[in-house]
């Protein structure tokens, strides 16, 4: 699943029209209000969070490297999520990374995160047009930011069909996210109550009954304050783990029997 924070005015603007809100609803929100910037102080920041679900967890697998199986760098300037076939995730991976790499070298510039999108979106469609050929089953998420339309976020099918999102899900129960998402999401949501958004929808809707590093991953694409540069992280297990702590998620350690007498 993943969060923009990016605040559309235009949508913001239009709730002016709304009718006015009751005196015990404007008592709830302005309660919540405060409950947020309590939880999340200071200036809120702008980005995007990607979050999702691992499927294979092992004790034996090398948390640091070379586990991930749902989020992937494509360029410094995008990261994507992935949900279906992670073979066939892995190719397309491989094609947009190449497809950027291509275009920063023609260009001495980041490609356009729409640009890129297109591009991977007609080669999974004309997967779909021939006979004798097989679909990619994978759908994805674009989380990115260029010049032309700062940051972005976009979700494309099998089919190749793709679209732009304020916050959307894709995967296994994603219907249930999306109403989550739909209920709590705000044009004002700040990079740091996105996280704690991401992480509540996914302990609602994973099949797992606890939440921790080695059945999520974690990403965020920001701006730098001072460089004004694109920042895409992608958290570490111990980095997951914290950030469960803060929220409240985290994994409740055993509670060991007492020793016999």
């Amino acid at each position: 699943m993943a969060v923009d924070t990016d605040a559309d005015p235009a949508a913001a603007a239009s709730t002016s029209t709304t009718p006015a809100l009751s005196a015990a609803a404007k008592k709830k929100e302005e309660e919540a209000k405060a409950e947020r910037e309590r939880k999340y102080p200071g200036p809120q920041r702008a980005g995007i969070v990607l979050a999702a679900e691992k499927k294979v967890t092992s004790k034996l697998l090398e948390k640091d490297r070379g586990s991930s199986e749902k989020i992937f760098l494509i360029n410094g300037n995008i990261l994507s999520a992935v949900a279906g076939f992670t073979s066939d995730a892995n190719s397309l991976v491989s094609y947009s990374r190449n497809a950027a790499q291509g275009h920063l070298s023609s260009y001495n510039e980041d490609m356009p995160v729409e640009q890129l999108v297109q591009k991977v979106c007609d080669l999974k469609q004309g997967y779909t047009q021939f006979g004798g050929l097989r679909p990619f089953g994978v759908s994805f998420l674009f989380a990115g930011h260029d010049p032309h339309h700062n940051l972005q976020l976009y979700a494309s099918d099998p089919s190749g069909n793709y679209s732009g999102w304020k916050a959307t899900c894709i995967g296994a129960n994603n219907s249930t996210a999306q109403s989550l998402l739909r209920q709590d999401y705000r044009d004002d949501v700040g990079l740091d109550e996105a996280m704690g958004l991401a992480l509540k929808v996914l302990s609602k809707t994973m099949d797992s009954t606890s939440l921790d590093s080695e059945k999520l991953e974690f990403a965020t694409l920001t701006i730098d304050p001072e460089s004004g540069l694109v920042v895409a992280h992608i958290f570490k297990p111990d980095e997951i783990d914290a950030l469960l702590e803060k929220e409240g998620l985290a994994k409740k350690p055993e509670e060991t029997p007492a020793a016999a007498a």
